[in-house]
């Protein structure tokens, strides 16, 4: 399976994929750089379509660097938590499959909206 990969600005490759995770009932949608880290991911349940992370590692980092436990705290609380380490044997679960930039963007959107972006 190839992945949808995106040469950007700094020379990095970006690529988009989802899977689902079927113990969980939950759809991971992710945008990983070029070392596999999630740069941003997106999980919605299943069974109701309700997205219950959207986390930035972005702002993960920003928080670590210039808030304090409490902030990020919230943060997590209101965005979820954004996977550690690379993102890995994704391909082997099931509904496996490259997504577009532009779909994720779209359940990006979608997802910080309904967990309340006040962006």
């Amino acid at each position: 399976m190839s992945l949808v990969k995106v040469v950007g600005q700094d020379g990095g490759m970006t690529t988009w994929f989802r899977t689902y995770y079927e113990d969980e009932d939950l759809w991971l949608y992710c945008e990983a750089d070029d070392e596999g880290w999630a740069a941003r991911q997106v999980e919605v349940r299943g069974r109701d379509s309700r997205a219950v992370t959207a986390a930035s590692s972005e702002e993960v980092l920003h928080l670590r660097d210039h808030a304090d436990l409490a902030a990020m705290g919230r943060y997590e609380r209101q965005y979820g938590v954004l996977a550690e380490g690379p993102v890995e044997g994704w391909q082997d679960q099931p509904e496996a499959a490259e997504t577009s930039a532009e779909e994720f963007e779209r359940l990006w959107t979608e997802a910080r909206q309904a967990l309340g972006d006040s962006a």
